[in-house]
């Protein structure tokens, strides 16, 4: 094994980070490393040989106690001879004394334990064009620009939903050309928000918030165009997400596991989650 420089990517590197997701089918946003560089600059890590980037891992922190690992990826013709499990080393003294969260495909489950992680739940992508159109918005609910709103009440609602402040990453998130954002507001109070960013493939809603099942149709019915094949990542804890989803005709096309190190599970309101934002962010 040669010797592995570690060091921050760079912005052609989170680039290329984007690309070698996209290799492994993962179907990122196209403008995602937009968003995610600016949730964490030092946390998106590359390991070179002679120069050449070979691995990469991201772990972004969020405030002081909470962080996210993702992108843990080794370009094939590298994989097996230890370099992927010296980034993986150098992403968790980067995220230490945090409790950590990732999303992985299942079948490394038993990998991610050796590291001490712990299983939560599943994330279970839907895909497909949906069957409904615009959808009937609940009575007393109205279905605004999520970027007309306050920024500070978008963020405030965010936080029930995740476990730490994510003001840089969602700024972005919500304001990103290409990118749509809905709001459900009832009597002045968010009571639903989704975004929809597209992807090389069609397009991926997440977050998806929601009061109710109703909330979160009508939220997707006004983000997806007609025809527009799209995909919603869903805690398969959270039944009636998986309800909407299959009332929309999506079909279960991927699945992966939602794990914890370092800490239990993160406390927010899962009931109210009908796709997260990202599998890689978290």
């Amino acid at each position: 094994m040669s010797d592995l420089g570690i060091s921050a990517a760079s912005a052609a590197e989170l680039v290329m980070m984007r690309q070698w997701a996209a290799d492994e089918g993962w179907d990122p946003g196209v403008s995602d490393m937009l968003a995610f560089g600016a949730a964490d600059p030092a946390g998106f890590l590359v390991g070179r040989v002679d120069g050449s980037p070979i691995v990469c891992c991201s772990g972004v922190r969020y405030g002081r106690d909470y962080g996210f690992l993702g992108f843990y990826i080794a370009r094939p013709e590298v994989r097996g001879q230890g370099y992927g499990i010296a980034l993986w080393q150098a992403v968790m003294a980067h995220l230490a004394e945090r409790t950590v969260g990732l999303d992985g495909v299942v079948d490394q489950q038993d990998n991610y334990r050796k590291s001490g992680f712990k299983h939560a739940l599943n994330h279970v992508r839907y895909s497909g064009v949906p069957t409904v159109g615009t959808g009937s918005v609940p009575a007393g609910v109205e279905l605004v620009d999520g970027r007309s709103l306050p920024f500070r009440q978008v963020a405030d609602y965010d936080r029930r939903f995740f476990p730490a402040e994510r003001e840089a990453f969602l700024s972005v998130w919500v304001g990103l050309p290409g990118h749509r954002s809905v709001a459900a507001v009832k009597d002045d109070e968010l009571v639903g928000f989704g975004v929809l960013r597209p992807t090389d493939s069609g397009a991926r809603i997440g977050p998806l918030y929601a009061a109710s099942e109703g909330i979160a149709e009508a939220v997707v019915g006004r983000l997806a165009t007609s025809g527009e094949e799209i995909a919603l990542d869903v805690p398969d804890v959270n039944a009636a997400a998986i309800r909407v989803a299959t009332r929309l005709g999506l079909s279960p096309t991927f699945e992966c596991a939602r794990m914890y190190a370092g800490g239990p599970p993160p406390v927010v309101d899962q009931a109210g989650i009908f796709a997260t934002t990202t599998l890689e962010l978290g």
